[in-house]
């Protein structure tokens, strides 16, 4: 009986069939509906600027295997997933603990964790030196020409080519609005392999900048240019060390609240859920 039993379990795992492969088309512009994500509702839109500071992490490598702009996932292209830009974009991304910083294409959703600002390839995540925990602090600035320029060609339906392998050099400039080099040239070791790039060509180079880390912060943005409300946000804030901030986003000045300083991840990563927790939302990590 029980041979009989063995038997038929091995005639049907026989017949067990792989799930179908996903379907790849041509690379397609993308912007998508709302979506809620661990906890938060996302509103991805096409900006015509964006620089953002936060916290990056590493795409896992369970990552599905074709990426919201209908393009194949590889984990050694030079390439992120962003919870909100349009697909895909162009950006310089920036290591802050270190000053690294380099271009890459986002094609891809993500992260799910709201308190994460963008996931990179494991091949940008090395090019960039991110730690063993692959959680580091960012910067995140949309280059709109080179965007635009690349989602006007997608809608013509381009192939995909090999970004040429190139040698990844360094250079230290001063910070950003400076233009005054803050050191001698560097050689960073290069990467032998290049991921797909849809018209613009990425080259893998990297610029060094000084490092700029700072204390992490749990932003609640969007008060207008009144402090009124920001100010009955930080009373909603009770037993936070928060204060209403000015900001800037490109013309004008609005209002914010800041809850922190936090001076680890956890903490801040605390703080943002707690934050959540009590019904607030858009908040998120910023690096100050």
């Amino acid at each position: 009986m029980n041979r009989i039993v063995l038997g038929l379990f091995a005639a049907l795992s026989g017949c067990a069939q792989p799930p179908p492969a996903p379907k790849l088309g041509p690379p397609k512009f993308f912007v998508g509906d709302p979506y809620q994500s661990g906890g938060e509702w996302r509103y991805p839109r096409v900006f015509n600027g964006y620089d953002v500071t936060g916290l990056a992490t590493v795409l896992p490598d369970d990552a599905p295997a074709v990426t919201a702009d209908n393009e194949a996932y590889d984990p050694e292209a030079l390439a992120a997933a962003s919870p909100v830009l349009q697909l895909p974009a162009i950006v310089t991304v920036t290591n802050l603990v270190n000053g690294y910083s380099m271009d890459v294409r986002v094609n891809d959703r993500g992260p799910d964790n709201p308190g994460r600002v963008l996931a990179v390839t494991p091949r940008v995540a090395r090019l960039l030196n991110f730690p063993a925990g692959g959680i580091v602090e960012v910067e995140v600035v949309l280059k709109p020409q080179e965007t635009a320029a690349l989602d006007d060609a997608l809608g013509q339906g381009p192939k995909l080519a090999a970004a040429p392998v190139a040698g990844v050099q360094a250079q230290a400039l001063a910070p950003p609005g400076s233009a005054q080099p803050a050191g001698p040239s560097q050689d960073l070791a290069p990467d032998d392999t290049a991921g797909p790039a849809a018209t613009v060509q990425l080259s893998g180079d990297i610029t060094v900048y000084p490092p700029s880390p700072g204390p992490l912060f749990v932003q609640v943005p969007g008060f207008g240019r009144e402090r009124d409300a920001a100010m009955t946000m930080e009373e909603a804030l009770y037993g936070f060390p928060a204060e209403v901030v000015p900001t800037f986003d490109g013309s004008r000045v609005l209002y914010a609240v800041n809850a922190g300083p936090y001076t680890s991840v956890q903490d801040a990563d605390t703080a943002l859920s707690r934050i959540l927790a009590r019904g607030i939302t858009d908040a998120a990590i910023i690096v100050r």
